[in-house]
């Protein structure tokens, strides 16, 4: 799916990027990294596809997706705090 089908998508879902991706907890920067590719994945287009199309059919697909109390993942990279807290819990 093109990313300019994709945001068509969010239009029918109401929502916008922001709303869509703290919705379902992903960082925004994944989602805008999309419109330079040009394309979004089947993952991300699958979701977009069913809330365009639960909003459509006037399903409340915003408290559905708020009870699974999904967990936004917090980025784990290889950085100077990252060592900090390394040498810390060895230092303990």
């Amino acid at each position: 799916m093109t990313f300019i089908e994709f945001k068509k998508l969010l239009l029918d879902a109401e929502l916008t990027i922001p709303k869509f991706t703290a919705l379902i907890k992903v960082s925004e920067k994944n989602i805008q990294a999309y419109k330079k590719k040009k394309e979004v994945p089947n993952a991300i287009a699958s979701i977009a596809a069913c809330f365009a199309k639960m909003n459509q059919e006037g399903i409340d697909y915003r408290t559905l997706i708020n009870d699974l109390d999904l967990k936004k993942k917090e980025k784990k990279g290889a950085g100077f705090s990252k060592k900090k807290e390394e040498k810390k819990k060895e230092e303990k």
